[in-house]
This record gives C-alpha cells, sequence and structure tokens, in this order.
C-alpha cells in the first residue's frame, strides 16, 4: 500500500490511513526524504 509517492515542499504533513481492509498484525512503513530513511513499525489491533 502506497500512502505518497510525491515531493513535496518542507513543512508538516497529515495523511489519512484506512486500516479497515487489513489484518491485525505488525506493519512496517518507510519514510524517505532526500538521503533521510526510516523504518519503523506499526501494529494494527481491531
Amino acid at each position: 500500500m502506497l500512502l505518497v509517492n510525491e515531493v513535496k515542499e518542507a513543512g508538516r504533513y497529515e495523511i489519512k490511513f484506512d486500516g479497515s481492509n487489513l489484518s491485525s498484525g505488525v506493519y512496517f512503513y518507510k519514510l524517505e526524504a532526500g538521503s533521510f530513511i526510516s523504518t519503523r513499525r506499526m501494529v494494527l489491533i481491531k
């Protein structure tokens, strides 16, 4: 699932995430900005 794939100006943004079609479990997401890359874990509990 891809939430955003575009160049944005510096600033703060909010993205709505709808996990209603996903199963409960552990998911990983990756944030990339220039040379910065961060992979984080998200736990989805229904």
